[in-house]
Parts: C-alpha cells; structure tokens; sequence
C-alpha cells in the first residue's frame, strides 16, 4: 500500500500542468471501466457528464475521470482525456462506433497569480490529453496537476491521497483537489481538522489543540465576507476494489462525502462546488447492508486524510503574493 489512489488494482492516474498559467489537470484512468456514481454538495459546481452518473441514466460504466483546474474552461480538459482513451480503442461500442466516457469535475483557480490569457483557446484539452498518456501507478502529491492552483482560506491546497484496507480485504482510496472556500486546519494551525483520522503522520503527527478556544472556531473563508461565487471548490473520487451496482456507489459517494465535513471548514457553502465521484473496479463482493456502510464509513475517513494530506504536501506558487504552504510555516 502506497497510501494512494492506485492502490486500487486497475487504477492509474497521471498529471499535467502549465506552470505559467497555474493550474493543471489530473486523469484517473481505469484499465477496464468501472461502475461509477457522483455526489455534488456544494453551491457552485462544475461537472461534465453528470448526467450520466445519475441513477436514472442508462450507462453505468466509465473509462476515466478528469479532475482540472481552470474553472469552466476546465471542463474541456475531459475531451483531452478521451481522445487519448479514443487512440487506445477504448469505450463504449455501438455498433462500431466506439466512444469513450469521461465525467470530470473543475475547481476555481483563475485568481493565484498565473497568466491566464491564453489567447483564443484554453489549454486544458492538451492537458487532459497528456495527463492520461502520463497515468502510471505511482504519481505526485501537492501542487501537481489539478492541485497546482488549488487554495484554501489559510494555506495553500493542492492534491492529495489516502487508502485503506477493511478486515474483510476489501481497499478503498481516494485522491482530492483541495481547493475550498474554508479552512483545512484548526486556526491558524498547525493542526488539522482531519487530526483524528490520521495514520502514520502523513500529515505531520500533530493531533488536535489541547484547547479549542473561540478563535479556532471562527469562519476563516476565502476571500473574506465579498467572496464571490464559484471561485471554489473540493473536487475528487473515491475508489474501491468491491464489487457495487450503480446505486451503492451513489450510497458509497454520500457517505464518503462525510469526510468533506471532517477535514474543511466550514463545508459546502454557496461558493463552494464540492463535488466526489465514486467508483468500484468490482473485483470483491460486499454485503450490501452492514458491509456497505462499513465501507463509507472507512472512504469518509479515506477522504478526509486525503484532503488534510493535499494541503500539507502543497507548495506555494512563484508568484508574487503566492498564498504560503502549510510547510513554509511549520515545516515538513
């Protein structure tokens, strides 16, 4: 176990960023398509083929997932996905017409200093396209891909991921671009919110504040009380090796979405566009009751340390008023 997304047979992911621009686009890749479902809770999403992913929709298999930075200019970096998924013969088959199936998830990051005139066209569809060709087993933490503009209201976000094995064997990870309108520490830090959910120190061993005092509870958003909407968003996926239908995926997702709570705060506000795919390479069978609920029980945990991990292994951006990383205040 790596402690990453890829610790899920079958599941590789690759980055790509523009580091002048500040943003970037990660690819999750499945080797065979996987069932998958969403949850969005935040007031300013921004997805592609959503509708797919709802349960009243047909299809309940895809070939990847986009995850971008870019704002709705991100969207496109999905086309860049699959038209590398198109090149490999992958997709859905009709009648010989073979089509692959992307949903993907953007994050606000128009305003962390990079050069956004890019003239006539974005270039989140070459990036969508070298993220998937780069999709490997191993991959960087921090500010990598879509995680490469992510902020939050105190530190610098990024990209992050955690993983885990139930009793029974059955794994489950997650990979999350933490860029929320809230705070992912208590106060000013060093602690996380997602302190109790920790395992090994990844994210520096620092527990919770012996007090929690009136000023750690406060809102700490970004922007301050003139935040506009849409200007952020906690975007990522959740991914087990247990065999799901379409609907306990959907189940999986809004119990993972729990950990959204456990790590930001506050969460799922207005300006926020939390959104969490999840999705099951059906290798293992579960018990669809008591083992279900086990299993979101341990993914909210999953993504609450992913997202508590993509803003310690953050780095800040070299622009000047660059939001500074945890690790520039507290160290590694």
């Amino acid at each position: 176990m790596k402690n990453l997304l890829t610790d899920i047979a079958g599941v590789r992911v690759g980055h790509a960023e523009n580091a002048k621009v500040g943003s970037g686009t990660t690819a999750i890749i499945f080797d065979s398509p996987a069932i998958a479902a969403i949850d969005v809770r935040g007031g300013g999403p921004g997805t592609r083929e959503g509708s797919l992913l709802d349960l009243a929709s047909t299809q309940e298999r895809v070939d990847a997932i986009a995850l971008s930075g870019g704002s709705a200019f991100g969207i496109e970096a999905g086309g860049g996905v699959q038209a590398w998924l198109a090149e490999q013969g992958r997709g859905l088959n009709i009648r010989g017409a073979v089509i692959p199936l992307v949903p993907g998830a953007i994050m606000f990051d128009l305003l962390n200093g990079g050069d956004k005139n890019w003239g006539r066209f974005a270039p989140y569809r070459d990036l969508g396209y070298e993220a998937a060709v780069a999709a490997g087993h191993d991959y960087a933490e921090g500010s990598v891909g879509a995680g490469l503009g992510a902020t939050t209201a105190t530190f610098k976000g990024g990209l992050g991921s955690a993983s885990a094995v139930l009793d029974n064997g059955i794994k489950v990870a997650a990979i999350m671009v933490v860029n929320a309108v809230g705070s992912v520490t208590v106060g000013e830090g060093p602690w996380f919110w997602a302190a109790p959910f920790e395992e090994n120190g990844e994210f520096g061993g620092h527990g919770l504040p012996p007090k929690f005092t009136p000023d750690m509870l406060a809102m700490r958003i970004k922007g301050g009380p003139a935040a506009a909407a849409r200007e952020n968003t906690t975007i990522g996926a959740v991914v087990t090796d247990a065999a799901l239908t379409k609907p306990q995926a959907k189940r999986l997702a809004m119990i993972a979405h729990t950990g959204f709570a456990r790590a930001i705060y506050p969460v799922h506000a207005p300006t926020d566009g939390d959104v969490l795919f999840a999705a099951a390479t059906g290798e293992k069978s579960i018990e669809p009751l008591v083992g279900l609920t086990e299993l979101g029980t341990v993914a909210a945990n999953v993504v609450a340390r992913a997202i508590a991990r993509g803003v310690y292994s953050a780095t800040a951006l070299p622009f000047p008023g660059a939001q500074p990383a945890w690790k520039d205040r507290f160290g590694a």
